[in-house]
Order: structure tokens, then sequence, then C-alpha cells
């Protein structure tokens, strides 16, 4: 049968790792496809990596379908769900699917509100037929960074440090949190960061991300000076200056850059001395 990949669905189905995708392969090339892929009409819904595999060995596998969505945001709410109800996705995986839930969710009310005689629902597949199921229990709204938390079964202030790393991290710094090279934490610290920075601390490898991590940390809680009671007579040290701070963590932040450019610089020049020997 011919099988569709939809497009719109991609953002809902998280990329394997390399080695878990050769896990998955050396399986079903030992095993077969014992997991029967699950279709939308003629649009897969579950089972992509399964499917790309069995059609790159000429394996086959079976597939089930499910009918009861009204809509392709139905779908993608149902993929999300699949997604959070895994043991195995990280903290980070769990926060980015809870986030895009609450962006279908507020749209889908949203529009509700404008076109409330709206008796069609949005987003129906050209193969469906007219007499289309009625569209999926209505879920309540993630309307507070509290109820996406509980959604993603995280804290609210990782969701705070996800969405952070979603406004201003690099792709390259997404990629080494979505695959555990880098904390949750460290990489919202790494993605305080000008791009540039970033990038290099992520070619620079595991140990200096870290580092840079724990430096713009520091910058940001500096070490409070020692207390000492004033001399008999003397007045009391003055309180450094809202202007001194800023510069303080302005410093630090900028080491951190410097080593993070430091770093790539001495991986590049590894990798050029071992272009330049003779073979």
């Amino acid at each position: 049968m011919n099988i569709r990949i939809h497009d719109e669905l991609r953002a809902y189905t998280d990329p394997l790792t390399a080695g878990e995708y050769a896990a998955l392969e050396r399986s079903i090339l030992a095993e077969g496809c014992r997991d029967a892929l699950v279709l939308w009409g003629d649009v897969l819904i579950d089972g992509h990596n399964r499917y790309a595999i069995c059609k790159k060995h000429g394996i086959d596998f079976k597939t089930v379908q499910n009918d009861s969505f009204a809509s392709l945001e139905d779908v993608q709410l149902w993929m999300i769900d699949n997604h959070l109800a895994r043991r195995s996705v990280t903290d980070f995986q769990r926060g980015m699917f809870a986030l895009r839930k609450k962006a279908i969710l507020t749209a889908r009310v949203k529009e509700q509100q404008e076109n409330p005689a709206d008796p069609q629902p949005a987003n129906e597949p050209a193969n469906q037929s007219e007499a289309a199921p009625a569209p999926a229990a209505a879920q309540p709204a993630l309307s507070t960074r509290e109820d996406v938390a509980r959604a993603a079964g995280i804290s609210s202030n990782a969701i705070s440090r996800i969405e952070k790393i979603q406004k201003t991290a690099a792709p390259e710094l997404v990629e080494a949190v979505r695959t555990g090279a880098i904390s949750l934490n460290a990489a919202a610290a790494v993605a305080e960061l000008p791009v540039e920075a970033q990038v290099a601390a992520v070619v620079a490898g595991k140990q200096e991300l870290r580092q840079v991590a724990r430096q713009v940390r520091e910058a940001k809680s500096p070490a409070k000076p020692p207390r000492t009671e004033p001399a008999a007579g003397q007045a009391p040290a003055a309180a450094p200056s809202a202007d001194s701070a800023a510069l303080t963590t302005r410093i630090a932040a900028l080491e951190a850059e410097n080593s993070a450019l430091k770093a790539q610089v001495a991986t590049l020049t590894a990798a050029l001395d071992e272009a330049r020997r003779p073979a």
C-alpha cells in the first residue's frame, strides 16, 4: 500500500541518536518488525524509524489503522502524549513536547473563540471520507508554566530553562542537550553566551561545555567578600555598586566565551596538523 509521510508530523517524532537507530536496525534485521505501524488513512503516525529501516532492507511489516482523529491537530496531540508516556524520554524532550502541546491547545482555543459556529475541524486530510469522526475530547489549555510542567512531568524551573534554550541556544547546543552531552542546567547557562561561543564550546567537547557552563554560572553569582568588622572609629566599607557587579559579571562571561573559542582553535589546529601528516 502507499504510505505517506506528512511533513508537519516530523516535528512530533523525536529523532533517534545514531546509536539508538543502529540498535533498532540490528533488532529488526534479527527479529523482523514486531510492532505494527500505525496509520491514519494513508498517513504514517507511529513507526517512522521502523518504516525507514524496513523499506531500506525490504522487510515486511504490518499496519494498523487509527481512524479516531478528526484533524491533524488531534494526531499531533496523540503523538505528543505517546512520547510523554515513554520512560526513556529525557527531561529536555519532555519539556519540548509539552511546550508543543501548549502551542496546539492555545491555537485551538483561539480558533474556537474566533469561529464559534465553525462545524468543520481544520487540517482534515484529503483522503478522509465526508463522514469524518467527531473531534477528540477537548483538552484544557496549558495556560501557565506550571500547567506545562505537570503535563511534562518535570519542574516549572526546568520548563523555564527549556524556554530559554528554545529562544537563544544555537542548534548545535540544542542537539548537545537533546543527546545528553550536556545537562539541562548547563545548557541553559551556555545559551546566555553569543552563538559563536556556544558553537565553539560544543565543538570542543563535553568537558569544555561543562567548564564554560560553570564559568557562566559563577559570573552570575560572584563570591561574596569575607565579612570583617570595621575598626573602632572606622566607617563600614561601602557595598559594591550595581555597576561594579555588572562589570564583574560581564568579565566572567567574556572569560567563558574566550575559553570556548580557545578550545575551538585548539581542536581545529589539531585537525589541521593531522591532515598535514604524511600518509
